[in-house]
C-alpha cells in the first residue's frame, strides 16, 4: 500500500457516514457564501495602529536574560550583533528553498558551510539543511531507522524530552512502528539492563539523549556496546554541549539529531526552532530533507547546488523518505553565522561558562537543603526537589522578574514538587544569588 495514494470513494463514504454527513459539500454549509455583511472596522492611520500594537506589547511579560533559569530544550544565549545584521540582509531573508542554484550561490554556500559545521560538532559524515525542529528531527530519524533495517520496534529512553516523545508517537503510530520506553537509573542515566531485556529481533533503533532531558550526560560508548550490529543508534544532542563533550559520532552514533535554536536564535515564545540532522554517508539515501553540495560548472568554477532531495515533491511518492515541504533555511543560515562568529574557542567558552554557572547554582541549592534528584554528571541543567507548592512560588518569582527553574509537576506528574534548573553564560553570579533568595 503506497503512503500517498488518495482516499477511495468507498473510504470517503465510510468517513462521511461515521460523522453523519451525506457529502463533502455538507461540511461547508455553515461557511458564509459572502462577506458583504461583515462589519470590518475602517482603516486607521499609522500612529493609531502603532499605539494599539504597543499597548498590546506591554501585556507581554519580558524577563532580562540573566534572570531566565528555564531551559528544557529552548535556551537563552548571548547572540553577537553581527548575527542579526547579516541574517537580516534582504538577499537572505526567506524561509523558502533556493531552487535556482545559479542565482542563489550565497545562500547555498552558507547552507553548505552550515552542514560542514554540524558534521564537525557531531563527528558525523553527512548533514542535511535542515528540519523543522528537534522533535520532528527525532521523529524523522526513527522513520529513517525503520527504512534502513526494515524493523518496526523503537526503544527510547524515558529521559528523553517528553515533547519529543509525543511528536515521535504522532509520526510512528500511523506507520505501525512500536515505541517502547527504557527506564532510567538512580543516576538519571539509561538503565542498560532494562535495555538489554527489551532488545529483540524486531528492534530497529535505540534513542538516547546526550545530555538527556534531566541534563544528565549519558555514557554513549557503553550503550553502543550493548547493541546488536544491525540496531540503529540515534542520539538526541544539545549542540552547545558538543563543544566540550566527546562527539556522539566518535562514540558509535549512527544518527545524531537535535534542536539548533541555541545556536544564535532568540527564544521568542519558544521558537522558531531548527532541527539538525546528521548521519553516516552509507545511510544518505535513506535520509530526509535536502543536502547542499559543492561542485564545478562547465568552466571549472566552484559552485553550490542541491545534490539530494528525497521528498515527495521531487521523486516518486512511494520512494520519498519524507513529505517535509520546507526547510528552515533562514534559521540554518543564522546557525552558520553564529558558529562562524563564535568559532570553536567561543563555543567552548559559552559551554564552560554555562557548566560553571549551573554547578554553582546546584551547589548553593544543596547548601540550602534542596537535594538534587540524580547524582549523575550534568552539563547545564539539573533536577532538584523544590519543596511544597513550588508552582505557586514559581509564579511569584515571575512577578518579580525572574523566570525560575521549570516546575515539572504538570508535564511529568510523577515529579511532583520537582524543578528543572538551567543556566547559560548569560546568568551572572549576581542573578543566581538573587534567584537563591527565593529559596
Amino acid at each position: 500500500m503506497h503512503r500517498y495514494i488518495p482516499h477511495t470513494q468507498e473510504e470517503i463514504n465510510e468517513m462521511l457516514k461515521e460523522i453523519g454527513v451525506n457529502s463533502i459539500e455538507d461540511l461547508y454549509v455553515s461557511v458564509p457564501k459572502t462577506i458583504e455583511d461583515y462589519n470590518l472596522e475602517n482603516g486607521k492611520d499609522e500612529f493609531s495602529v502603532k499605539k494599539e500594537l504597543l499597548s498590546l506589547n506591554k501585556k507581554n511579560k519580558v524577563f532580562e536574560p540573566e534572570n531566565i533559569f528555564a531551559g528544557a530544550g529552548i535556551y537563552f544565549h548571548y547572540i553577537p550583533s553581527v548575527v542579526e545584521t547579516l541574517a537580516n540582509n534582504q538577499r537572505f531573508v526567506t524561509a523558502y528553498t533556493p531552487y535556482q542554484a545559479e542565482v542563489s550561490q550565497g545562500t547555498l554556500q552558507a547552507l553548505f558551510e552550515y552542514q560542514t559545521m554540524m558534521c564537525e560538532l557531531t563527528a558525523m559524515e553527512v548533514a542535511n539543511s535542515s528540519m523543522y525542529d528537534g522533535a520532528t528531527a527525532l521523529a524523522e530519524a526513527m522513520l529513517m531507522a525503520a527504512r534502513i533495517n526494515g524493523k518496526s520496534k523503537m526503544l527510547i529512553a524515558s529521559s528523553i524530552n517528553p515533547e519529543y516523545l509525543q511528536t515521535s508517537k504522532t509520526y510512528c503510530t500511523p506507520q505501525n512502528i512500536e515505541i517502547q520506553k527504557i527506564k532510567w537509573t538512580e543516576n538519571g542515566t539509561l538503565d542498560v539492563n532494562d535495555l538489554k531485556n527489551k532488545i529483540d529481533d524486531n528492534t530497529s533503533a535505540v534513542v538516547v539523549g546526550y545530555p538527556n532531558f534531566f541534563g544528565i550526560i549519558e555514557d554513549l560508548k557503553s550503550i553502543k556496546e550493548t547493541l546488536p550490529e544491525n540496531v540503529i543508534f540515534i542520539v538526541v544532542s544539545e549542540p552547545i554541549s558538543l563543544s566540550i563533550l566527546e562527539a556522539p559520532g566518535k562514540l558509535g552514533a549512527d544518527i545524531v539529531v537535535g534542536e539548533g535554536q541555541a545556536l544564535g536564535i532568540t527564544p521568542n515564545f519558544g521558537g522558531p526552532g531548527i532541527g539538525f540532522f546528521t548521519t553516516l554517508q552509507k545511510f544518505v539515501r535513506k535520509m530526509p530533507g535536502r543536502i547542499i553540495g559543492e561542485t564545478k560548472d562547465i568552466e571549472g568554477k566552484k559552485g553550490y547546488v542541491m545534490i539530494l532531495q528525497t521528498r515527495e515533491q521531487h521523486i516518486r511518492r512511494a520512494k520519498a523518505t519524507s513529505n517535509i515541504c520546507s526547510n528552515h533555511a533562514l534559521m540554518a543560515l543564522i546557525n552558520a553565522i553564529y558558529m562562524s562568529a563564535m568559532g570553536p574557542k567561543g563555543l567552548k567558552k559559552v559551554a564552560k561558562m554555562s557548566y560553571n554557572a549551573s554547578h554553582y547554582l546546584a551547589k548553593k541549592l544543596e547548601e540550602k537543603g534542596y537535594h538534587l534528584i540524580f547524582n549523575g554528571p550534568f552539563f547545564n541543567e539539573f533536577l532538584f526537589n523544590a519543596g511544597e507548592n513550588y508552582y505557586e512560588k514559581w509564579k511569584k518569582m515571575s512577578e518579580n522578574g525572574i523566570l525560575g527553574p521549570l516546575p515539572l509537576g504538570k508535564s511529568m506528574p510523577f515529579f511532583k514538587n520537582v524543578a528543572l534548573a538551567c543556566c547559560t553564560e548569560v546568568n551572572t553570579k549576581e542573578s543566581i544569588d538573587n534567584l537563591l533568595k527565593h529559596f
